[in-house]
């Protein structure tokens, strides 16, 4: 129970009257209408204007999304530059200190406070998102695919700070519909820790609310690439299937799932055994850690016993999470399911979960061999992290997230697709 000083509570008194009053004149003003937050000062007071933005708005980022040269060769200078990325960083302090006043917090920051439509109001979604650190990054993305009526669980690693622990707590507990969940877990990287964070949350979802259709896991860099509305009527156009990559596994692969693997001075290492066949003989599929799944999917994961069975047989495999959700979204009977036979694959890039550029797949524009353009930011671990010069070809694809976006790396690329995105949100009422 947060706690509120005689100040902060005055001014959320105050706020509390300022806020009702405008809804009543809108209301008065419009009696013929009723309830209709289309009225509200317009959503003006809910764009990302200059006003509200860091140094990041020096740039123009509506140059950036055409791809005009002049504005990204401005934006990469400005990467480059320790001085730009230092006055960009908020420290997690802030937002331990700004969540003391949860209701200015959410009007500071601008959170949506009520569904933009009936549509969106009518189909909830659950998103569980899986953070160890960057709080920046994290807010940034929580407040971009924010909706009250969705409901979100938040997984910090045991591991993490106590400063980027104690700051998601505070941002969550700011919110009826984001909470932490129940069980954390030290996550591992390639190793079981890193989907039983993801099975707490699905968990912790399912029983938390009946009412939501559709689950989407998500970590803490990435960021949507659709507005919330956009999102969800891709989501009823699957009439119910699942959207993930689920596809043959490649033969350089198969070690992951023929040898034991353990936990040793926290990094995983095969123990030179091997596994005993997976149960019922179910064929492994290959795929990666996130999915776009309905709630029968979900209900599977938690209960039937085939699936149970493969998650006891995973435990000691190497990087479960790209094989195990591949591996249950082709087993017969599962809602919104696949059939195993290898014509029903689905590689990433026809799948809507994650849009992710590998870097040995990158290639110059026209070359046969290239599935995408190259990575117009850095690299991590063979995997793209955007830069602004991206952000053209990604919002061509039809993917609903992507990954990975990164503060520290390229601010400018965040800045110009939040600020997109919520411009796009509030003309889709218009």
């Amino acid at each position: 129970m947060r706690i509120l000083t005689p100040g902060s509570l005055q001014l959320s008194l105050k706020l509390t009257v300022v806020l009702g009053s405008l809804w009543m004149v809108f209301l008065l003003s419009f009696p013929e209408k009723g309830w209709d937050p289309t009225y509200i000062l317009r959503y003006s007071w809910l764009e990302y204007t200059d006003a509200d933005g860091g140094p990041e708005k020096v740039c123009n980022c509506s140059a950036i999304l055409r791809g005009e040269r002049e504005a990204l060769e401005q934006a990469k200078l400005l990467t480059i530059t320790k001085d730009f990325h230092k006055s960009v960083q908020i420290p997690d302090e802030y937002y331990i200190n700004a969540t003391q006043d949860c209701s200015q917090f959410k009007l500071s920051r601008k959170y949506i406070p009520f569904p933009l439509s009936q549509e969106e109001e009518d189909f909830p979604l659950a998103y569980s998102i899986v953070v160890h650190k960057k709080v920046q990054n994290f807010e940034r993305l929580l407040r971009a695919i924010y909706a009250p009526q969705n409901i979100y669980c938040v997984h910090v690693d045991k591991k993490s700070e106590a400063s980027v622990f104690f700051a998601i707590w505070a941002i969550t507990s700011c919110f009826e519909n984001v909470f932490m969940v129940s069980q954390a877990v030290n996550v591992v990287y390639a190793a079981w820790p890193r989907v039983q964070a993801d099975l707490n949350c699905m968990a912790d979802l399912y029983n938390a609310s009946t009412k939501w259709k559709y689950f989407i896991n998500l970590c803490g860099q990435d960021f949507p690439l659709k507005t919330n509305l956009e999102i969800v009527r891709k989501l009823r156009s699957l009439k119910g299937a699942n959207s993930l990559e689920s596809e043959t596994m490649a033969g350089e692969k198969k070690w992951r799932v023929s040898n034991v693997h353990q936990i040793v001075d926290g990094e995983i290492k095969g123990i030179g055994k091997a596994k005993e066949p997976p149960p019922f003989n179910l064929p492994i599929l290959s795929g990666n850690a996130y999915i776009v799944v309905n709630r029968g999917y979900i209900r599977s994961v938690l209960e039937d016993n085939r699936v149970l069975a493969l998650i006891e047989w995973a435990k000691d495999t190497y990087s479960p999470d790209e094989f195990l959700w591949a591996t249950i979204q082709r087993i017969p009977g599962v809602p919104g399911s696949r059939w195993p036979n290898h014509k029903y694959d689905m590689t990433d890039m026809n799948a809507i979960a994650r849009l992710v550029k590998w870097q040995w797949h990158e290639g110059s524009q026209g070359s046969l061999e290239a599935v995408y353009p190259e990575c117009r930011g850095t690299h991590v671990r063979a995997i793209c992290v955007y830069g602004a010069g991206d952000l053209q070809w990604i919002l061509e694809q039809h993917h609903l997230f992507a990954n990975k976006f990164d503060i520290d790396t390229d601010p400018i690329a965040v800045y110009c697709l939040e600020k997109y995105l919520r411009q796009k949100a509030l003309a889709e009422l218009l």
